[in-house]
C-alpha cells in the first residue's frame, strides 16, 4: 500500500493539463493505430507524467501550495523509489512502440530529472527552465505521440505544429509561477516569472500565446483545415475570456494571481483546449 502523500505528489490530475497536446498530436496523425494510441496515452498520463511530478516534489520538499496541490503534505522516501520504478516501466512498454518512441520518452524523463535534481536543477536558471519545460512539454511530447500511433516518421513534416504546442506551452506554463516566486527564491530558484514580474508574466504569457494562435491558425489555413479552425475559434473563447477577465483582476490587485486562480485557468484552458483537438479530432477523421 502506498503512503498517502506518495499518492498526492504524484500528482495523476495533474495530467489532465497536458492532456491537449496529446489530443492535438492525435488530430494531425495521418493514420493512427489506436491500439498504440493507447498505450502511449497510458505511458504519458498515467506513468511519465506522474513519476515527473513525484520526483520534482521529492526534490523540492515544498511545504506551500505547488502544481495541482494546495496544501502538501511532507514527502516520503517512498515517493524516490515509485517514480524511479515507474520511469522503468515506461522505459520497457515504450520499447514496443520503437526506438523513435523509446528516445523521445527517455528524453524527456532525462530532462525532467535534470530539471528537478538538486546536482544540476535547470528549474534554477529562469530561461534554461522555462525552455526544458516548453520543449519537453510541447514539441517533444507531440513527436513522441506522432510517431507512436503512425507509421511514417513525422519528425519533419510536424515541426510547425509541434513548434505551435511548445508555444502554447510557454504561453500558460509562467502563469503557473505568479504565486510562489518567495517560495521559489527561498529554495534558490530564480524563475521567469519572477524575472518578469506578476503583471510582466502575464503580459509576457499573452504575447506568446497571441504568436502561437497565428501560427496555428496559418497552420490550419496551409493544410486546408478549415473545420478545425473553426472548432479551435469557438473552443478558445471562453479561454481567452476567463484569461482576460483575470488580467483585470491581477491589474486591479496582485493578490488575485493566487493559486485558486491559477487552478481555474488551468482547468478552463485544459478541458477546452482537449474538447476543441477532439473535436478537430473527429472532424478529420470523418471527414
Amino acid at each position: 500500500m502506498l503512503h498517502k502523500s506518495t499518492i498526492q505528489h504524484l500528482r495523476f490530475g495533474f495530467s489532465l493539463f497536458l492532456m491537449p497536446v496529446f489530443w492535438f498530436a492525435l488530430s494531425q496523425a495521418p493514420v493512427i493505430n489506436w491500439v498504440n494510441a493507447c498505450l502511449i496515452f497510458i505511458i504519458l498520463h498515467l506513468l511519465v507524467y506522474p513519476s515527473s511530478n513525484g520526483y520534482n516534489s521529492y526534490m523540492d520538499k515544498d511545504t506551500g501550495s505547488i502544481g495541482g496541490i494546495e496544501k502538501p503534505l511532507p514527502v516520503h522516501k517512498e515517493l524516490f523509489y515509485v517514480s524511479m520504478v515507474m520511469d522503468i516501466i515506461a522505459l520497457l512498454l515504450s520499447c514496443l512502440l520503437g526506438w523513435a518512441v523509446l528516445t523521445g520518452v527517455g528524453v524527456y524523463i532525462i530532462a525532467s530529472r535534470l530539471y528537478s535534481y538538486r546536482g544540476v536543477r535547470l528549474k534554477q536558471y529562469p530561461v534554461t527552465g522555462y525552455l526544458t519545460v516548453i520543449i519537453c512539454q510541447g514539441a517533444l511530447v507531440y513527436f513522441i505521440v506522432s510517431n507512436s500511433v503512425s507509421d511514417a516518421c513525422l519528425w519533419k513534416e510536424g515541426w510547425l505544429p509541434a513548434m505551435v504546442t511548445s508555444l502554447l506551452i510557454g504561453g500558460t506554463y509562467p502563469l503557473t509561477q505568479v504565486y510562489q516566486h518567495q517560495q521559489d527564491l527561498e529554495d534558490g530558484v530564480i524563475t521567469l516569472s519572477y524575472k518578469l514580474g506578476v503583471r510582466g508574466t502575464f503580459i509576457f504569457c499573452g504575447l506568446v500565446l497571441f504568436v502561437a494562435l497565428l501560427l496555428l491558425t496559418l497552420y490550419f489555413i496551409r493544410t486546408g483545415q478549415w473545420g478545425a479552425l473553426l472548432a479551435y475559434g469557438v473552443g478558445m473563447l471562453p479561454v481567452g475570456f476567463y484569461f482576460t477577465s483575470w488580467c483585470l483582476k491581477v491589474k486591479e490587485s496582485p493578490g488575485n494571481a493566487n493559486f485558486k486562480n491559477l487552478m481555474k485557468m488551468n482547468y478552463v484552458a485544459s478541458v477546452c483546449s482537449s474538447i476543441a483537438f477532439i473535436s478537430i479530432l473527429i472532424i478529420n477523421k470523418a471527414g
